[in-house]
């Protein structure tokens, strides 16, 4: 590896670290004290996707200052971390990609640092001399215009916005950017006096009067949950533990929107024992938000995308709750065994859900999570040409663990688990998972110690051979046992689909508006070949589809226009797809026109919507339409 060596210049300008607040201990405090010991002694898989060696030297705390520069679309910050040289070793690695590096020092004392080539999507390894005794490195940087973790959202009312996972944090934060590697972390914050600056962290309610914010999460966490946003939001309080914030004029919207997220959290702690974050809120991000949420831990980021004014898209809430326990609380290990962390929360997500709304609820979402799950395997296994990427144990040595990213962790590993609960039944299957969560708290988890742990806590002989988990984890595509799930309200859509493409049936007879939106959702997705761009036109005449609040129905109604040549919907998709960046939507609508020979179609379209979009939607759209940038 070709090294640059880079003096530091002595002038260079350490910000000053922001210290922890003093308050008396509780449970919840002595259990994360606990856990940074368990941490410091743990040793932890080799992570291909990261350059830091946390079993030589690893970091235990950051104290993170900085300064948002709207201007410049760029932070200016030093990151001071306490480290412990496990090995004596006498360097400790951090991961960093674009980061100009201003200076460093160690213990105080200014030093040289090395900064390593580029690697794609890997960005670089930044090497720092440290002695056996050594116990702190800061380092002063500011973050590339074009970082791709950072979003700056300009208009009348700016805002900017994180995406660290997978590996992204390294573009605005140089750090051990791998989910093994918790640290707890204070923050100081400067923005322009107009604007809030949130965290995954203790969280302001109201601005301050000079823009300076300051931050704590005593709850050691990994890099990928790092998050920052900036904007002219407020909030609102839900329940006594959550609330939600906004932009204005939002904010009444959200509050209406998200009234049972208490209702939620009750349930999931009566599930799988107790919330450990302090709070749950939620933040409505831009439309640019590439995903429908992240689970930063204190505050989940979600897209606008699920406000229908309705209530009938919270299922997303759930699921990132759920996440407090399955990814925050308990971590995969590195990116192969992202099932982990999703399948988990898959299924405690609808959980929740039939806990607050019902088992008939609940199961209509299982339908369509069945759905998905086969529509995303086929397209993986023929389409893409990938098999193993239907595997649950993925191996993304060499790749972008955003390749991982598919629906086979979350809807196999959902169905997974659900299998083995419908073999042991429900309350030794409870039992089990919060028995795991407990035990394995703010500790990384591996597919084979998961295995083994499974294998010795829950199952007996008898169960594994019905269950076959090495069809399940470690075999291509869905394994025949997948459970059954049974929903008479979309099994009677289904029949009306049916009705309709072969005549027995007409509009004026379809229940659309006594529908919920998983019936409406699938009555558009199981439309068949045999239905016409006239079909559409008459469905849309009588139900005014296109002009639906909720953005899934109206995702299903798109791409089936698409597809169907419907052309009266072409305007509003455009519409659409320039002003949300959701990648969820994005993927099938642009793939459905390079598909159906609409080609020139997308590249108009995207040519306008790119610069709104994410660097995570950009990404994938680039490779999907085959555009260079």
């Amino acid at each position: 590896m070709k090294i640059n060596q880079i003096l530091t210049l002595a002038a260079a300008v350490l910000l000053a670290s922001c210290q922890p607040q003093t308050e008396e201990k509780t449970s919840s405090d002595e259990r994360s004290d606990r856990s940074k010991m368990m941490i410091a002694n743990m040793k932890l898989a080799s992570d291909p996707h990261s350059y830091s060696k946390p079993n030589e030297a690893r970091v235990t705390h950051l104290d993170w200052d900085a300064t948002v520069d709207f201007d410049q679309k760029k932070i200016d910050a030093t990151a001071t971390y306490a480290i412990e040289n496990k090995t004596g070793t006498s360097s400790i690695l951090f991961d960093i990609h674009g980061l100009q590096i201003k200076g460093v020092k160690v213990d105080g004392e200014l030093t040289e640092f090395q900064i390593g080539e580029s690697r794609d999507f890997l960005g670089e390894p930044l090497e720092i001399p440290i002695k056996p005794e050594s116990k702190q490195v800061s380092i002063t940087y500011e973050t590339a215009p074009g970082a791709e973790a950072l979003l700056w959202v300009e208009g009348e009312s700016p805002f900017l916005f994180t995406q660290s996972q997978a590996i992204l944090a390294r573009t605005w934060l140089p750090c051990q950017d791998s989910p093994g590697v918790r640290y707890s972390y204070n923050a100081r914050v400067k923005v322009p006096s107009n604007l809030m600056a949130l965290m995954s962290a203790e969280n302001p309610q109201q601005k301050t009067a000079d823009g300076v914010y300051t931050f704590t999460m005593e709850q050691p966490i990994p890099s990928y949950l790092m998050a920052l946003a900036v904007g002219d939001v407020e909030f609102r309080a839900i329940g006594d533990r959550s609330g939600v914030y906004a932009i204005p004029e939002l904010i009444d919207a959200a509050e209406n929107e998200f009234q049972e997220m208490d209702d939620m959290l009750v349930a999931a702690e009566g599930l799988y024992g107790s919330y450990v974050w302090g709070r749950y809120d939620l933040l409505i991000l831009p439309p640019a938000f590439p995903f429908g949420g992240m689970e930063n831990p204190r505050l989940t980021f979600a897209t606008p995308t699920i406000i229908a004014g309705d209530r009938s898209l919270v299922a997303l809430v759930a699921h990132e709750l759920a996440h407090s326990w399955s990814g925050n609380l308990v971590t995969n290990s590195t990116w192969d065994d992202f099932w982990l962390n999703e399948g988990f929360t898959v299924y405690f997500e609808q959980r929740i859900m039939e806990a607050v709304y019902g088992r008939e609820h609940s199961e209509m979402l299982a339908k369509l999570t069945k759905q998905e799950l086969i529509e995303e395997e086929r397209d993986i296994r023929e389409v893409q040409n990938l098999p193993n990427d239907t595997k649950l144990k993925l191996n993304l040595i060499d790749r972008n663990p955003d390749d991982g990213l598919t629906a086979i962790p979350y809807n196999k590993g959902y169905f997974f688990l659900r299998l083995i609960e419908e073999t042991v039944g429900r309350e030794k299957f409870d039992q089990f998972l919060k028995s795991y969560f407990t035990e394995h708290s703010f500790q990384v988890m591996d597919t084979d110690n998961f295995l083994s742990y499974l294998n010795e806590r829950l199952l007996t002989d008898e169960d594994r051979a019905a269950i076959n988990i090495d069809a399940w984890v470690f075999g291509v595509g869905i394994p025949e046992n997948i459970p059954n799930v049974d929903s008479d309200r979309l099994e009677h859509v289904d029949a009306i689909v049916e009705a309709y493409a072969n005549g027995t049936t007409s509009v004026a007879d379809i229940p659309w508006d006594t529908w919920e939106y998983q019936e409406k959702y699938r009555f558009i997705s199981e439309l068949p070949e045999s239905v016409t761009a006239a079909n559409m036109a008459e469905l849309d005449a009588a139900y005014h589809i296109l002009d639906t609040g909720n953005n899934e129905v109206l995702f299903a109604w798109l791409e089936k226009s698409i597809r169907k040549d419907y052309a009266a919907a072409y305007p509003r998709a455009e519409s659409f797809l320039i002003s949300v960046g959701r990648r969820k939507f994005l993927t099938p609508l642009y793939r459905a026109m390079k598909e159906t020979n609409k080609i020139d179609m997308a590249l108009a379209i995207y040519a306008k919507a790119r610069p709104h979009y994410h660097a995570v939607a950009t990404a994938t759209m680039d490779a999907l339409l085959e555009v260079e940038h």
